[in-house]
């Protein structure tokens, strides 16, 4: 679990960096794809709720420092994402073949609206039509670099054993 661990770091920290150096400046259709986003749900699907919600942290942290923004912000919804979405592997679809991208399209709609929510709570310019212009070509961007992100984070993360998933809490009679 530990090497998983270091894995991870390694790999959310080149998606972040690839994501603030690279995508954040290319937009097409008005768009932009979010790279480290898709690979955070990735993680979530195949290790589970905490996983995914201390890895979401951690992209987040590395994307605010490294644009220089609220420190904290993109943390916030990255961390609720990798943990609704780990939740959802660990309960429902971790072997399903649409997992992967109905969390991705989900998730980047929800994304875009907290956005939106949290920089209106927060008082900072908020443009509506700007952020949800996004939202097809983001969606769209995002399914587009859900195959290969995931088989690569497949790859590199195999599912875990039977004995190593969380279990259903059973009563006893």
């Amino acid at each position: 679990m530990t090497f998983d661990v270091v894995k991870a770091a390694v790999l959310v920290f080149v998606a972040a960096l690839v994501q603030v150096s690279i995508l954040s400046a290319y937009s097409p259709l008005g768009g932009s794809a979010n790279l480290v986003l898709v690979v955070l749900l990735s993680l979530a699907l195949l290790r589970g709720s905490l996983f995914g919600a201390a890895a979401g942290f951690a992209a987040g942290l590395v994307i605010d420092t490294a644009n220089l923004d609220t420190l904290g912000f993109t943390s916030l919804l990255l961390t609720l994402a990798g943990y609704w979405i780990g939740r959802y592997g660990e309960t429902t679809a971790r072997d399903r073949f649409h997992a992967p991208y109905t969390s991705v399209g989900v998730v980047t709609v929800l994304y875009a609206f907290g956005t939106l929510g949290l920089r209106f709570v927060l008082g900072d310019a908020a443009p509506a039509g700007a952020v949800l212009g996004a939202v097809p070509a983001s969606l769209l961007l995002n399914l587009i670099l859900t195959l290969p992100v995931y088989g690569l984070v497949r790859r590199l993360f195999p599912p875990l054993e039977l004995a190593d998933r969380v279990h259903e809490v059973r009563l006893l009679a």
